[in-house]
């Protein structure tokens, strides 16, 4: 999985790029990462979204001065649906569209905050977008979902930062006609389909990784690729 250079408006970051295996054109899948940042988690999932027959990159939204200088400015970034964490992703987007192993249809998957960022740019030029308990919801959530591309969303139950997040999404996306699967994990919190250190004490916040409904989660996340990205 090799690393490379994106070129972005604000100046080029680096970025994990995952191919699969044999022959092309695929669809491609920018994935963006959670608050934690960018680790091994990410490779991955990197690699699984790879195997499942997707390009895929990952951004690196600390590029310019590592999490704690970064952090602040990419959740402004997610609040405000502006700045250059959301041009970086937006430039990942181009990057897969215009290589030519890509089909030119990109989609967008992300966790924690990269499922808010998954959210907000989901109108934004991609052909389906994977949120992971993207909580808390933006704001203007159907203004918001205006032209989105069709939404599989994925929420656990004990997720203390997600109360009534999935009523709000399926309502938003009812209200604006958008295709979309939102589902639920009632024994599941937060971050549950990352391996994040210390999982002891993430479980008792309620947050932490669960195997089983994160291959739920993702065997959906799939599926409805196939038909939106492939079909």
């Amino acid at each position: 999985m090799p690393a490379i250079e994106l070129d972005t408006p604000a100046g080029p970051i680096d970025a994990l790029l995952d191919l699969p295996q044999g022959q092309g054109p695929w669809p491609g899948v920018v994935v963006v990462h959670d608050a934690i940042g960018y680790q091994p988690d990410k490779e991955a999932i990197s690699a699984r979204i790879a195997a499942a027959g997707y390009l895929a990159v990952t951004p690196n939204l600390y590029a310019r001065g590592g999490r704690a200088r970064c952090i602040t400015k990419v959740m402004r970034a997610a609040l405000t649906k502006q700045g250059p964490a959301v041009e970086d992703i937006l430039a990942a987007r181009d990057y897969l569209r215009d290589r030519p192993e890509c089909t030119g249809v990109v989609g967008i998957a992300g966790f924690c905050m990269g499922g808010q960022f998954a959210l907000i740019l989901s109108p934004k030029g991609f052909g389906a977008s994977a949120p992971f308990y993207g909580t808390p919801l933006p704001k203007n959530l159907e203004e918001t979902l205006s032209g989105a591309c069709p939404i599989v969303a994925s929420f656990g139950a004990k997720d203390p930062l997600g109360r009534g997040a999935p009523a709000k999404l399926n309502k938003a996306v009812a209200a604006q006609g958008v295709a979309a699967d939102v589902k639920v994990y009632p024994n599941a919190g937060h971050s549950f389909a990352n391996q994040l250190p210390a999982q002891a004490l993430l479980r008792v916040t309620g947050f932490g990784y669960n195997e089983a409904v994160a291959e739920d989660a993702w065997s959906r996340v799939f599926d409805f690729f196939a038909t939106h990205l492939r079909g």
